[in-house]
């Protein structure tokens, strides 16, 4: 459905792919060319790790694999397309449910674009990236061929300072699409995005996270209504789509618990006063999924006094020394973050972590699920427990910390799988000639999980 408005659309843009300027010369090394062929030839036969327990609530605390073959089997279930179809060398992985019976689905797409003046002002992150891989005006047409390709119905992107290229563009998509500026000297924003034809934008807020005592970045929450003609539910299909980016600094836990916490709350209440409608929560988080946040949001509660302030993103693990990174693959453990020890936690900053000063257990009333744990992956690109090992790259960080979560009612069909870590460690770093930002894009299809399927 998505793919033939896309293909109505995509006529009246004209973006080229890479040019021959940055194409890469072939190989006269005989023997390098073989090589090269052999490790395709066994990228393709790759296997598929899956945990054993098919009860979502046993899946966080599994450790234990068992390895299937490519999903194409239940890519036929459900008529799409086979995982062969890639965005370069990343493919299509399917659930292993039956979704057969899903009436209407959509696609999620969550990407953190570089921000231009970013990147401008921090080039520690990117001595290792060629200067014209940074241009903006390069890296927007790789942008946009690549949201051409993930045909998303929705997109929530983060770091966009240049809003009005985009929209400009996005609009020969059919994308309609609302914008918030972080409050500062910051020059960047979040922007979601939605396509016309498939969307009504019902509601919007934003939450300025200054006004809080919470820095200066910024979320964004819309309610969106598919549009009947699109939809075969006899009912109207609505939801919230929250789209934020939070804090970077790993030493202030207690505001980026404060950041996710506020604005959890807005969607639930956003949720509740549109008839407790589907929540769907993108953005970069700035914690890995081995973090007490990650805990937070999969487990709806945290005792923060049995976590250190610093360590709630789980980022300074990730740290690098003397140009080698300190990555960790042991999976996504988070049932057993805590410990009995206690850390001191001041009184302010509890109340900015929880809001209030009498709070040391936090909560929030949104059943939140990964929408990439949901998915069966390739031991290659996800840790353990089924979270992507890697969806950021540059001289400093390795690893993930982008995320599309779901609430009850909606159910993952297909995400699109990221990038093997050995691949992204060879390109030595991101921007590149390929991708467009330090980032890769989280993409996902996400189906009404509900009576209606059954009617």
């Amino acid at each position: 459905m998505i793919e033939k408005i896309l293909d109505e659309t995509s006529s009246l843009i004209g973006i080229p792919a890479k040019t021959d300027k940055y194409k890469r010369k072939p190989s006269t090394n005989a023997a390098t060319n073989d090589h090269r062929k052999k490790r395709r030839r066994l990228a393709v036969s790759s296997e598929t790790a899956v945990p054993k327990s098919s009860d979502p609530q046993k899946l966080a605390a599994s450790n234990r694999l068992k390895t299937i073959r490519s999903p194409s089997r239940t890519s036929r279930k459900h008529g799409k397309r086979r995982s062969s179809q890639t965005d370069g060398h990343r493919r299509w992985v399917y659930s292993a449910r039956d979704c057969s019976r899903f009436i209407d689905t959509f696609m999620v797409a969550s990407y953190n674009i570089l921000g231009v003046e970013n990147a401008l002002k921090h080039p520690d992150l990117y001595h290792r990236v060629p200067s014209k891989f940074l241009d903006w005006s390069f890296r927007k047409e790789l942008i946009c061929n690549a949201i051409k390709f993930y045909n998303a119905g929705i997109l929530c992107l983060q770091e966009v300072d240049r809003f009005n290229d985009l929209d400009e563009l996005f609009q020969n998509y059919g994308y309609k699409g609302v914008y918030k500026a972080r409050t500062g000297e910051a020059n960047d924003g979040c922007a979601v995005f939605w396509i016309d034809k498939l969307f009504s934008l019902l509601h919007q807020e934003t939450i300025e996270f200054q006004s809080f005592g919470l820095r200066n970045n910024v979320a964004q929450l819309c309610v969106l209504k598919m549009n009947k003609s699109k939809s075969k539910s006899k009912t109207s299909r609505s939801f919230v789509i929250g789209n934020i980016h939070v804090l970077f600094n790993p030493n202030r836990g207690d505001i980026k618990l404060g950041q996710v916490r506020l604005f959890l709350e807005k969607a639930h209440s956003l949720s509740q006063r549109w008839g407790n409608i589907p929540v769907i929560i993108a953005g970069d988080l700035n914690s890995i999924p081995k973090s007490a946040m990650y805990q937070f949001l999969a487990s709806s509660e945290l005792d923060i006094q049995l976590h250190d302030r610093r360590k709630i993103s789980g980022q300074l693990d990730f740290s690098s020394s003397h140009g080698a990174f300190r990555f960790c693959s042991g999976g996504t453990k988070w049932s057993n973050v805590s410990t009995s020890k206690s850390f001191g936690w001041s009184d302010e900053e509890i109340r900015i972590a929880s809001g209030s000063e009498n709070v040391t257990r936090l909560q929030h009333q949104l059943k939140l699920s990964s929408a990439y744990y949901g998915i069966p992956g390739s031991y290659k690109t996800r840790d353990t427990n089924g979270e992507p090992l890697a969806t950021s790259f540059h001289s400093k960080f390795l690893g993930t910390v982008d995320y599309i979560w779901h609430s009850e009612k909606l159910a993952p069909v297909r995400v699109l799988e990221t990038l093997p870590v050995d691949a992204l460690k060879r390109t030595g770093g991101l921007p590149n000639e390929k991708w467009g930002s330090d980032h890769l894009a989280l993409v996902c299809e996400l189906a009404f999980d509900d009576d209606e399927n059954d009617s």
